[in-house]
Order: C-alpha cells, then sequence, then structure tokens
C-alpha cells in the first residue's frame, strides 16, 4: 500500500529515509503541557495495512486535549519490514518523542502507549522496554501505562492459534521451534511481569484476534507478579475488532474515558 497522506491537522515528522518511518502529530488546541498517547495500528503488520484508518480516532483525542503522537513504521511485505525492521522502527520512533516534548509543549510525564491488534502487541513491547534491542529501557520516555485494544500480545499463542495464516511467522521469519529467541524477545508475554499499569480492552466477538487472548494475557501478568490492580481486562461484550477504534461508538467512548483517568490520575 502507498504511504498515507498526510492527513488535516496533522503534522508528519520522519524518523528514517524509508518513506514509512514517520509519525503524525495531533495537537489539542490551546496551550499547557498535553498528555501524549503513542499510538501504534494494526493490520497483523503487514504491508497491506496503514496508518490511515487510524487518522479519526487520532483526531478525536486530539479534540479531547490528548496529543498523539501516531506512528507508522515499515511492515512485511515491504524492504526492511519483519523481522527486525518492523521493531527498530518501532523503537525510533518512539524516541523520536523525545525532540518532541518541549516545542510542543508535551507532559513527558503522562506518556500512554497504545495501539490497536497487532499495534497493541508493539506498544506493550515498547512497554516491556523493546527488549530486542540491547540498553533500550534507559534510552526511551518512561511510560504512565500501555493500552492494548486488542492486542496480539503473546506471540507463542498467536502462532498456536495460527492467526491470520500464521502472520507471526511471516512477522519472525519462522515458526517457535525454528527461531525461538525471537518470539521471546518480540513477545509482550515472555517479559512478564512489566510492573506499569497495563489495560486490556477486547470485544468478546472479535473474530480477528480472539478475546482469549486478552484473557490469557492478563492471567499471565497476574501470576508473573504485576499488580492486580495494575492490570484491567475490560470485556466489551458483543463487540467485535473495530468498534473500539470507531470514535462514536460506545466501545471508542469507554476507551476514551478510561484512558481519560490514567491521564488524569
Amino acid at each position: 500500500m502507498s504511504v498515507s497522506n498526510i492527513p488535516s491537522g496533522a503534522r508528519r515528522m520522519a524518523y528514517g529515509a524509508d518513506p514509512n518511518q514517520f509519525g503524525d502529530l495531533w495537537l489539542p488546541q490551546g496551550e499547557g503541557r498535553h498528555p501524549v498517547v503513542v499510538f501504534l495500528h494494526g493490520g497483523y503488520w503487514r504491508a497491506k495495512y496503514d496508518i490511515s484508518y487510524t487518522h479519526p480516532l487520532a483526531a478525536d483525542l486530539a479534540k479531547r486535549g490528548i496529543a498523539v503522537w501516531n506512528l507508522e513504521y515499515r511492515r512485511v511485505g515491504q524492504e526492511g519490514g519483519g523481522w527486525q525492521g518492523t521493531f527498530e522502527d518501532v523503537a525510533r520512533g518512539y524516541k523520536l518523542l523525545d525532540d518532541l516534548i518541549q516545542p510542543h509543549q508535551l507532559d513527558h510525564r503522562r506518556v500512554v502507549a497504545m495501539g490497536h491488534s497487532a499495534g497493541g502487541h508493539l506498544a506493550f513491547w515498547l512497554a516491556a522496554g523493546a527488549p530486542l534491542l540491547q540498553g533500550a529501557p534507559e534510552a526511551y520516555l518512561p511510560l504512565r501505562a500501555a493500552v492494548s485494544l486488542a492486542g496480539v500480545l503473546d506471540l507463542q499463542r498467536a502462532w498456536e492459534l495460527h492467526l491470520s495464516n500464521d502472520a507471526v511467522v511471516d512477522l519472525l521469519g519462522g515458526t517457535p521451534a525454528e527461531c525461538h529467541e525471537r518470539y521471546v524477545a518480540a513477545s509482550p508475554a515472555a517479559h512478564l511481569p512489566l510492573h506499569l499499569p497495563q489495560i486490556l480492552f477486547h470485544g468478546t466477538a472479535d473474530t480477528s484476534v480472539p478475546y482469549t487472548i486478552s484473557e490469557d494475557y492478563a492471567r499471565k501478568a497476574l501470576e508473573a507478579g504485576d499488580d492486580a490492580d495494575g492490570v484491567r481486562l475490560i470485556t466489551q461484550q458483543g463487540a467485535d475488532h473495530f468498534e473500539m477504534v470507531t470514535p462514536g461508538t460506545p466501545e471508542w467512548e469507554q476507551v476514551c474515558a478510561v484512558l481519560g483517568e490514567v491521564l488524569s490520575s
């Protein structure tokens, strides 16, 4: 898919030379230290899906007083996408946020990583300290929380369930038996406990990423030692995969309400 056009209301900034290495910065009206959501789109890490479907939600969050650093990245099927380029892009894009804090009046104390579907996986990978990259935890702004919107948070389970025709095999270049170390480095579930608030939204009628992925992840996080008050699985009864990222739906309003609580605390 071609690179997304720059949406009205956003400022596009590159973090690399490839056309897909950019972020769109959405800013609220008015002055002040704005809280920030670092958002990562989904699409099972594949080139045919891009950032464009998230423009409406980014614009909506900005209207609510929340800045959004909406990241694009190289994906499977593009030169440099997959292992390891997709992960390096997410890390580099997040690192660029350091340079945006002061000139755009952003609040470095209120930064949340949030992603949808495969983007939920990438957001929680950041929350785990980008374990693929040596020394990464000290290189990034600390996160207040991580929010998953139907995220693929356990790559081993994604392979076991053969989600989206084994999309995770394409991402990592093999099965767990063939490249075990990559599954460990890339899967948030392999790095529990994360020791920060984790909020998981998931619809019970999701036909793209099954509800059990979030249910099992939340259980594993608690068993690993994450605080019981800090791991929240918010079940959206009867919801499928996209209601929670569609402004105007009850599911999106619920996401915004909880996000507002996290950023105001």
